[in-house]
């Protein structure tokens, strides 16, 4: 055997023990990085369907995911069903618009670390020709008062929402309500029910929000506004009882919302160019639901 045959098999030889001992080297090093990134924590936000129809959620937990490294699951239904999920152990924050199930709750101690985040108002909507001379009333309850008595339409969504809580309120406000068979119950989130509200040309109560979001593909109009009766408020709390993982993830959306990174990003959000929700102003009382946002 030549020299330099034996030069080339002791390379080759080298060559295989190389392969032999880097290959699993590198892989190792590959999983110990891996290891050092864990994965994010992960967060179950009950809100509303006004909140995740508004296309806020959307626009700005995205931000809180990355800077705080937690992955937030939000589960979108009526402010009630949010509280039972809650109740039930089945997420461990909540976000919305119902204040007087949310006393209950936290009278029942099933919610803790209550903090008003922002608000908005609740208007009436309905066909453009307005035939119950909505917007000629003197306020929010007068307008009800003149959709029941018309026998125009009204599609309610008839579910556990915070919305439909509100309206509830109004019809015993005005003493009245609408018509047998003048009742459009849908069983249905904000979005839909203004859907079927446009179908029939009914009336219906809606946040501003929602419908900022979805009035460009309706046949409704914007028929009152204003007033104490309309204002919506929506809060943020923890789940009482949380771990300590799911608690700490739980505190800092409460934080980064109400007076984080959050409350500019809430602040600056646009639905098709208008300001859909104003956050809490700074100094006012925010810990209990009957807090208002005029309140000093």
């Amino acid at each position: 055997m030549s020299h330099a045959t034996r030069r080339g098999l002791a390379a080759e030889r080298t060559r295989r023990l190389a392969r032999l001992f880097v290959l699993p080297l590198a892989l190792a090093l590959s999983a110990a990085a891996t290891a050092g990134q864990s994965a994010p924590a992960r967060l179950r936000l009950a809100t509303t369907t006004s909140v995740d129809n508004s296309g806020l959620l959307a626009a700005i937990l995205p931000t809180f995911e990355r800077t705080a490294h937690v992955k937030v699951d939000v589960l979108a239904v009526g402010s009630g069903q949010a509280l039972g999920l809650l109740k039930r152990g089945d997420a461990a924050a909540g976000l919305t618009h119902d204040p007087n199930a949310e006393a209950s709750t936290l009278d029942a101690w099933v919610i803790t670390s209550y903090r008003k985040i922002m608000f908005n108002d609740f208007i009436i909507v309905g066909p453009k020709e307005d035939p119950a001379g909505v917007a000629h009333a003197s306020n929010a309850i007068d307008a009800m008062r003149r959709i029941a008595a018309s026998g125009a339409l009204f599609a309610s969504r008839g579910d556990a929402s915070g919305t439909y809580s509100r309206e509830q309120q109004l019809w015993a406000l005005a003493k009245q309500q609408p018509v047998r068979g003048g009742l459009l119950e849908t069983g249905q989130g904000m979005s839909a029910t203004l859907r079927v509200a446009s179908e029939k040309l009914a009336y219906t109560l809606t946040d501003r929000a929602t419908f900022e979001e979805v009035r460009s593909g309706l046949r409704l109009a914007l028929l009152y506004e204003g007033g104490p009766d309309l204002l919506n408020t929506y809060a943020f709390f923890l789940r009482a009882g949380l771990t300590r993982t799911e608690r700490e993830a739980a505190t800092a959306l409460g934080e980064w919302l109400a007076d984080g990174d959050g409350r500019r990003l809430i602040a600056g959000y646009l639905a098709h160019g208008q300001a859909v929700f104003t956050i809490w102003p700074p100094g006012t009382p925010r810990s209990r639901p009957t807090d208002l946002p005029n309140a000093r």
